[in-house]
């Protein structure tokens, strides 16, 4: 009887709707969440809408500038790293330079030491000086006073040899701490421009294919026009220069350099960003330029728009955080961005911030 009961009162099986009925319920189930979500979601803020075409183009410009702006940042830390590394081990080696000397000091020191402990007379002040550890010989160096003169003479100079090597280690390890946060800034700035050109690429992936072409063809001509306005039909008429002056050896270089990949960080010979190109280009004409554009600007005579010339370096944005090299009529080459080769461009694409005649 119980059994009975209990299977009286069980729910009957419910078999899985298929078909049309099946469509019916499902329209049904999205209508009645679509009517639950409006009643409990009524004070929750609507979802942003998706960016159009133009503010996703906009961003990405945003974002190369950004990227370039810190690109230069990067190559002034790179720059700044190399010259505290070159620092440490020029003081390493002075460092070991010193402790050769000061151990044929110690030599000496000790062929007298062996004298006097053969006749049983070694100076207390002799001991200390031949210990391994100099701080305690710097801090109890009164012994100096006990010395005979040729002891004198020698204890002198070792005391000033390790006083040397304590200054000289003191500077290399102020030096460590320099290029650690050289190599911390480095990190810093290639992780911002990573990031950029990753959200970037991004942005640029959300365009349909004619709103990407779209965004190329503007951005090249803001640049100076596409791969086929950096053919050598530009190049055949020669340098604006002199050829045989360095600014013509410098243009000479970028011309050849024409066609060749942005990359940031890079100074050739295979590609270049803005500052690194017209640093490979003056070094070609025997000129040594800094590496980043805000050095770069301030490397020889600034001079105005005015009076621009074959071979000055042109400069752009509030930052100067691009160049270029002039070729005359307006014109410049320059590295312009991620995706976009060296190429000609016209000086007035861009906010100009300065220039300068390098010689």
């Amino acid at each position: 009887m119980a059994a009975h009961r209990r299977s009286a009162h069980r729910k009957p099986k419910q078999r899985p709707l298929t078909g049309p009925a099946a469509r019916t319920a499902a329209t049904l189930a999205l209508a009645g969440a679509a009517t639950a979500g409006s009643v409990t979601g009524a004070g929750a803020a609507p979802a942003e809408p998706a960016p159009t075409a133009a503010q996703v183009k906009a961003k990405v410009d945003r974002l190369y500038h950004d990227a370039e702006v810190a690109t230069e940042k990067y190559n002034g830390a790179k720059e700044k790293a190399a010259t505290a590394t070159r620092t440490v081990e020029a003081l390493t080696d002075e460092a070991a330079r010193r402790t050769d000397r000061l151990n044929t000091a110690r030599h000496a020191l000790g062929s007298l030491a062996t004298a006097q402990y053969r006749s049983g007379t070694l100076d207390p002040a002799l001991q200390l000086a031949l210990s391994s550890d100099p701080d305690a010989y710097l801090e109890r160096a009164s012994y100096l006073d006990r010395a005979g003169d040729r002891q004198s003479g020698l204890l002198r100079n070792i005391k000033r040899q390790v006083s040397q090597i304590t200054r000289v280690k003191a500077r290399a390890d102020q030096e460590n701490e320099r290029l650690a946060a050289r190599r911390a800034e480095l990190h810093e700035h290639r992780t911002a421009i990573r990031t950029k050109l990753a959200d970037a690429r991004k942005l640029l992936d959300t365009l349909t294919v004619a709103e990407r072409a779209d965004f190329d063809r503007v951005a090249d001509a803001r640049h100076g026009g596409g791969p086929a306005h950096a053919d050598r039909s530009t190049v055949r008429g020669g340098p604006a220069a002199a050829p045989g002056s360095r600014a013509g050896q410098a243009i000479a270089f970028a011309h050849g350099a024409i066609g060749k990949p942005y990359v940031w960080g890079a100074t050739g010979p295979n590609a270049f960003d803005c500052s690194g190109l017209t640093q490979a280009a003056w070094r070609a004409a025997g000129v040594s330029l800094p590496r980043t554009t805000y050095t770069q600007i301030n490397a020889g005579q600034r001079i105005p728009r005015s009076r621009l010339a074959p071979g000055d370096l042109v400069f752009f944005y509030s930052g100067i955080s691009h160049v270029g090299l002039y070729i005359g009529d307006g014109r410049m080459i320059h590295a312009p961005r991620p995706g976009a080769p060296v190429r000609i461009a016209p000086v007035d694409q861009m906010p100009f911030a300065g220039a300068t005649r390098v010689a």
